[in-house]
């Protein structure tokens, strides 16, 4: 006799906890195979599930690629870090930037020019946007929040493209070489670039 505690026993996927694992797996597809060789029939294989399953949520791959970066975007955040200076808080968050999204960043682009830009009609810039936008908004306006909050910086007198400035040289960076950028150059971005535009303003 087979005791009940032997039994293997399958648990069914559903909502939410079924969608997080096919994102999940989506997403370690992308990272292995690249977006050119990803399906969704390797997908769904991958996630031991049928092909229909899939279809239900995502009409097509682009949509299912452009929901497994969003997803690990957003289960991998970053956050900004509050060290008590501006210079400290962006030397620490373009540390963290380049350390966790080295990988993210590489795949991420690596699909758009790949034909997710082509096939989903939208540029690599509204991919990004549409993957990272309200993330990284919110951490570049809580870091030059808190410098404005200790008289830093004025806010009100510096452009937004000088605001985004350090974290679009990181991304163009990790665009180049996917590796972590070396402290050097990061030192270089804030104290070389960054600060004396804010300073100028």
């Amino acid at each position: 006799m087979v005791k009940k505690s032997q039994l293997m026993v399958k648990r069914r996927r559903r909502g939410t906890e079924l969608e997080t694992d096919l994102l999940d797996t989506a997403w370690n597809e992308l990272v292995e195979v690249g977006f050119a060789n990803l399906t969704m029939e390797s997908v769904a294989e991958r996630a031991r599930t049928g092909i229909a399953v899939l279809y239900r949520r995502w009409s097509n791959k682009d949509q299912l690629v452009l929901a497994a970066l969003g997803h690990y975007s957003e289960s991998h955040p970053t956050h900004a870090p509050d060290t008590g200076t501006l210079r400290g808080d962006l030397l620490a968050a373009l540390k963290s930037m380049g350390e966790a999204r080295a990988t993210f960043f590489s795949v991420a682009f690596a699909a758009a020019f790949s034909g997710l830009a082509v096939n989903s009609g939208l540029t690599p810039l509204q991919i990004r946007d549409e993957i990272v936008g309200d993330q990284l908004l919110s951490r570049i306006r809580t870091i030059y929040a808190r410098a404005h909050s200790r008289d830093e910086i004025d806010l009100d007198d510096i452009p937004a493209a000088v605001l985004t400035l350090p974290f679009d040289l990181v991304r163009h960076d990790l665009l180049m070489d996917p590796r972590p950028l070396k402290p050097e150059r990061l030192n270089s971005i804030i104290d070389e670039i960054v600060m004396p535009l804010l300073r100028s303003r």
